[in-house]
């Protein structure tokens, strides 16, 4: 049997270097850095003082006053990019049937913000009835999921994926799979995360996973170079609206790109290291090209998961290299992590956009900061520059602690 195509045909993103797919990618293709000083709290006491905050983000452009009393700021990015992606879709929904139209949507943290504000109100009078109603749906990872899917009325599969780093990936990943077989038709998927918090911040710096370069912030997020030391946490979020191929032709859609691979994953190795030899993200790529039934030489651009930490970017170019041979350095890697931080359950989606615009344009974002160029990191990363490349097949690469491998192949538009 035939497997059900499956191509990208709306997008939505707000992240640190742009609002909408619009501003994110001219900020790709600028080297725009999103990191600054944290202003959402006193960070006087903290190891890092910096994140990548959206900036510029107006709730109300997008909700009313009494639904963003009542949502998450991971759940307002949510609901933006969920309206700007169907929008761009074109979908008509009077004329949709909403029973093949599902949600995928996660969250690799969620509501954090709420749960720290929350935890304030409750222990600074010891008493549990000046608790929030709305304390646990604001809070909980998958109600991003369901209020993409009461907002438009959408009655097919809608639940949530949480795999730390992989989150997004994993979201598109399974409305892949459903499309592919016929559960659905259209799929909404994505990921957002809004963590830039006092807990979250705190949390990472005593796992020392992320950079301490207060004096330098604004390079701190330099993946594959020597003197990287940590990542730089990010925020946002972003939507994917993922349809059977037929059905998008039948109504006329424009189509961005097509996803012909995906292939997940674990390491079995450790709760937050990498496998030092790559193993599991090897597999996971190779995985990908085998079910897309393409040639690893075929693949021209992977966006790296490429998070700026000694680990990830050491054991990511031996899983390359170990995938593709000599092909490895022939193919163009990016992160474009190195602008817009990490958005952790988020990535995957941004950096899923990231891709399918690259191919589109035949261009290749810079890895910006690449100053110093670690010997064992010895691919080409488009240091600095935007590489101009025919681009016919990329890889998305994401990889999160417990060790959750996602790779999603994407294909350039077209029969």
């Amino acid at each position: 049997m035939n497997k059900r195509r499956v191509v990208v045909t709306g997008m939505g993103a707000v992240t640190p270097i742009g609002l909408g797919v619009d501003e994110f990618w001219k900020g790709l293709l600028q080297g725009k850095n999103g990191v600054g000083l944290i202003t959402k709290f006193d960070t006087t006491r903290f190891d890092t003082r910096f994140a990548a905050e959206v900036k510029d983000f107006n709730p109300e452009d997008f909700l009313d006053k009494k639904e963003i009393k009542r949502l998450d700021p991971f759940n307002q990015f949510a609901v933006a990019t969920a309206l700007m992606a169907m929008q761009d879709s074109g979908i008509n929904e009077n004329g949709t049937d909403k029973e093949k139209f599902g949600v995928i949507y996660g969250s690799g943290i969620g509501g954090m913000m709420t749960l720290e504000k929350q935890h304030w109100v409750y222990f600074e009078e010891k008493n549990p009835h000046k608790i929030s109603p709305f304390f646990v749906p604001m809070m909980i990872s998958d109600m991003a999921a369901g209020q993409i899917s009461i907002r438009f009325g959408l009655k097919g599969p809608n639940y949530a994926t949480t795999s730390a780093c992989a989150t997004s990936s994993h979201a598109i990943a399974d409305a892949f799979i459903l499309i592919q077989r016929g559960s659905a038709d259209i799929m909404m998927c994505g990921g957002s995360e809004a963590a830039i918090t006092e807990m979250s911040i705190g949390g990472f710096n005593a796992m020392r996973a992320l950079s301490t370069w207060n004096d330098r912030y604004r390079e701190a997020s330099r993946p594959f170079d020597k003197d990287r030391n940590g990542f730089v946490m990010g925020e946002g979020a972003a939507t994917l609206i993922v349809e059977e191929y037929e059905h998008a032709k039948a109504r006329g859609a424009k189509i961005y790109a097509e996803i012909v691979g995906i292939g997940l994953t674990g390491d079995a190795y450790h709760i937050t290291a990498p496998s030092p030899s790559g193993e599991g993200a090897s597999r996971s790529m190779q995985a990908a090209i085998e079910d897309a039934g393409i040639r690893p030489d075929q693949v021209d651009y992977i966006n790296a998961h490429g998070t700026s930490t000694p680990y990830n970017d050491l054991t990511e170019s031996i899983a390359i290299k170990n995938t593709f041979g000599e092909h490895a350095f022939k193919l163009v890697i990016s992160s474009t992590k190195s602008m817009t931080g990490h958005l952790l359950g988020a990535a995957g989606g941004v950096e899923a956009i990231a891709t399918i615009l690259s191919i589109m344009n035949d261009k290749i974002p810079p890895t910006i900061n690449l100053d110093n160029p670690d010997p064992e990191c010895d691919l080409n990363y488009s240091a600095k520059i935007v590489t101009e490349k025919k681009i016919n097949y990329a890889i998305s690469n994401t990889f999160g602690f417990g060790g959750h491998n996602a790779s999603i192949l994407f294909k350039k538009a077209g029969d």
